[in-house]
């Protein structure tokens, strides 16, 4: 029994976030996430979100000024091109973006760079059929992240995949980002 005059020791509880993927440690089931990776609601790497049978998204990011496809990728990109193969009807709109940092004479080569290693990664390792695959230029035009930390614009360096069933006129459907912000090539 306490009496009114003891001092009780309380321990409070406090919300941790060890590898700072947005998910908490009491929740996390994938508590050693690397940085920079999509997860989902249990912090666990995400390679595609199957939406349905035929439609998938895919993040790849780059270093700073590069538009190299590291070994991480390529095994998620693998993962598209199986199930692009599986589904012969689906096409896939390839979107690439830029950090500010990355401004200057990069700016109208670097975001078709990168694009274009992802779609030739494709067609030559997976002989995905090029005109299944279309590119955008987004530069600058859709961060992510806030361009005031490393951390921020490294979110933004990269290239959004979505893999869909086509569309008759998918340019007027609002859900088409990048029809309205992104110059295809």
């Amino acid at each position: 029994v306490i009496s009114q005059d003891e001092n009780v020791v309380t321990m409070q509880v406090v919300d941790i976030d060890s590898d700072g993927d947005g998910i908490l440690d009491q929740i996390d089931h994938c508590p050693k996430t690397p940085k920079n990776i999509a997860v989902n609601e249990f912090g666990c790497h995400i390679l595609y979100d199957l939406i349905d049978k035929t439609a998938m998204e895919l993040k790849v990011f780059f270093k700073k000024d590069s538009s190299d496809l590291t070994p991480e990728y390529q095994l998620e990109l693998d993962k598209v091109a199986e199930q692009m193969n599986k589904y012969d009807a689906v096409t896939m709109q390839i979107e690439a973006h830029i950090s500010e940092d990355e401004m200057g004479q990069a700016l109208s080569v670097l975001p078709k760079n990168r694009a274009m290693m992802v779609k030739n990664y494709l067609i030559l390792k997976h002989d995905i059929e090029p005109s299944r695959l279309s590119t955008f230029d987004c530069g600058i035009r859709a961060p992510i992240a806030s361009a005031d930390t490393e951390e921020g614009k490294s979110f933004n360096r990269r290239v959004y995949g979505l893999v869909k069933e086509p569309k008759i006129n998918a340019y007027n459907d609002p859900a088409d980002s990048a029809s309205k912000i992104c110059v295809e090539f």
